[in-house]
């Protein structure tokens, strides 16, 4: 049958097709109708000559409501079998109570195009065509025996027959366009239901980490630049009790030097807050300097051993010297230690740093449930620069910190960041 394409297959269920046609009901009803007036009206006609005038109405009121419950109602594959065998032997009865070619080519050819709409697939629905013209016209050639008119209703209702199942096809095609575009609706506003959510999670994550990051940032420039002015400020403080005016003087300038990094920090975070990330000065000279600012203010020895390799990521000197700052101010104010060390070396691709101490060492348990921002904000660097941090510690044994970063981890970093 060349009037159906596949395309007028469609994976809808049943009841979202048939709710698309039902307006057809009312087209075939009225076919019906005609229909019926054909074979009553005519006072020649033999329903009206043989008084079956009752019979007949009732079998076509009968045909009628089986349109009207097909397409109001989706029949599953059983159902609808057995719909189209009882509206076939309804066709076949009223046919050969009504003895009228025209009654005849009416009814088969209103319940062919209907059959096409209800099964909605092309194989059965070419199948049930071809059988319902081979019955339409062993039908006809009972009921009208003569050659002639056998021969002129089969040229009349074959062409009729498939024209009407082409404009069925068009119409079933039409409702399984109408029922794909309302699935693809839903899909799309289920998929952009879906995208807000999406978005208002990530929105939720791109807040939580520029939370994070500015925690972060807040602790290594003013926390531990005041963390460190206190200790200088202390250490003055008792030279100037025990009559050292000089030395106290000259740990007051340090601390003013300080004062003064750590507000250019403070201003540099700003700046890398409002306009991104600037250039990074030597790693090796920045170690230094906070070595002896640590030395100068505490008073305990720290020997540094440096290993860098010549070429280091603009992202390494941030992470490295915020890691050693931390660890120095861990060890001034919790170790009690009389030695540090400090280890930068870097090797297979990674950047090693280690800060040691002698001190008194610490519970890790405690300490991470009493929440030291300072370990917290260097496990978060670790991870954001895709390294790890090791901490070893015991009470009594002293603490060694050791940061592992990658060298390549200016892409990492960046990546992560913007997450």
């Amino acid at each position: 049958m060349s009037g159906i394409s596949p395309a007028t297959q469609t994976s809808a269920n049943p009841f979202d097709r048939t709710r698309e046609l039902r307006s057809s009901r009312w087209y075939l009803i009225l076919w019906v109708g005609v229909v019926y007036a054909w074979g009553i009206i005519q006072p020649t006609s033999p329903v009206r000559m043989q008084g079956r005038e009752l019979l007949f109405t009732a079998l076509m009121l009968a045909h009628a409501a089986g349109y009207w419950i097909s397409m109001s109602l989706a029949l599953r594959r059983f159902r609808l079998v057995l719909y189209c065998l009882i509206q076939t032997v309804l066709v076949v009865t009223i046919s050969f109570v009504t003895y009228n070619p025209l009654v005849i080519i009416g009814l088969y050819v209103a319940l062919t195009g209907a059959t096409v709409l209800l099964l909605g697939r092309p194989r059965p629905a070419a199948l049930a065509v071809v059988g319902y013209l081979v019955l339409a016209l062993s039908t006809s050639w009972v009921l009208i025996p003569a050659t002639g008119n056998f021969i002129l209703i089969s040229a009349f209702i074959v062409p009729v027959t498939l024209f009407v199942v082409g404009g069925a096809a068009l119409l079933l095609e039409q409702a399984n366009a109408r029922v794909r575009m309302r699935a693809l609706l839903a899909e799309l506003e289920t998929a952009h239901r879906q995208l807000a959510e999406y978005a208002d999670r990530v929105e939720d994550l791109t807040l939580t980490a520029e939370r994070q990051r500015m925690a972060r940032e807040l602790h290594d420039t003013l926390a531990q630049g005041l963390a460190g002015l206190i200790l200088q400020l202390e250490a003055a403080s008792s030279h100037q009790a025990s009559g050292r005016s000089e030395r106290a003087q000259e740990i007051v300038q340090q601390a003013m030097a300080r004062a003064r990094a750590t507000l250019a920090d403070a201003r540099r975070v700003i700046d890398g807050l409002r306009e991104g990330p600037a250039g990074s000065a030597d790693l090796s000279e920045a170690v230094r300097e906070e070595v002896a600012r640590f030395t100068t203010a505490t008073g305990i020895p720290c020997a540094l051993d440096l290993a860098l390799p010549p070429v280091l990521p603009d992202a390494i000197h941030e992470h490295a010297l915020r890691a050693v700052a931390e660890g120095l101010t861990n060890v001034a104010r919790h170790a009690r230690a009389t030695q540090a060390w400090v280890r930068l070396s870097g090797a297979d691709d990674q950047l090693e740093i280690q800060v040691r101490d002698n001190g008194i060492g610490f519970d890790l348990a405690a300490a991470a449930q009493a929440g030291h921002y300072g370990l917290l904000g260097m496990r978060e660097r670790a991870r954001l620069a895709g390294g790890r941090l090791e901490i070893i510690c015991g009470p009594e044994a002293g603490t060694t910190l050791q940061l592992y970063l990658p060298l390549a981890i200016a892409d990492h970093a960046g990546r992560t960041e913007s997450m």
